[in-house]
C-alpha cells in the first residue's frame, strides 16, 4: 500500500506542475496580448487576469482571483514586451 500512496503523490505532483505550466502559459500569452492596448496598466492587469481566469476555466480549471493576479504579475515581470526592465533601469540611472 505505500507504494501505491507513493504513485498517487507522485502522479498529483506532476498534474500540479502540469497545471501551473499551463497557468503560465495562459497568463504570458493574456499579458502580451494587452502590450499594445490602449488601456492603463491598472486595466491591462484587470484585464489579464479575467482572460487568464476565463481561458483556464474553459480548459476545466478553476483557479482563484489571487491565483490568476499572481501568474499574471509573474507574467508582467518576465515579458520583455512590457517594458519593466527599461523602466527599472530608468529609475536607477
Amino acid at each position: 500500500k505505500p507504494v501505491m500512496e507513493a504513485k498517487k503523490v507522485h502522479a498529483e505532483t506532476e498534474q500540479s506542475k502540469a497545471l501551473w505550466a499551463l497557468l503560465e502559459t495562459v497568463a504570458d500569452a493574456s499579458v502580451s496580448s494587452l502590450v499594445s492596448s490602449n488601456q492603463t496598466g491598472t486595466q491591462k492587469n484587470a484585464s489579464a487576469v479575467n482572460k487568464t481566469m476565463t481561458v483556464m476555466e474553459k480548459q476545466g480549471y478553476k483557479v482563484t482571483t489571487e491565483t490568476a493576479q499572481t501568474a499574471v504579475q509573474a507574467a508582467y515581470e518576465k515579458s520583455p514586451l512590457t517594458g519593466k526592465d527599461n523602466k527599472k533601469e530608468e529609475a536607477v540611472g
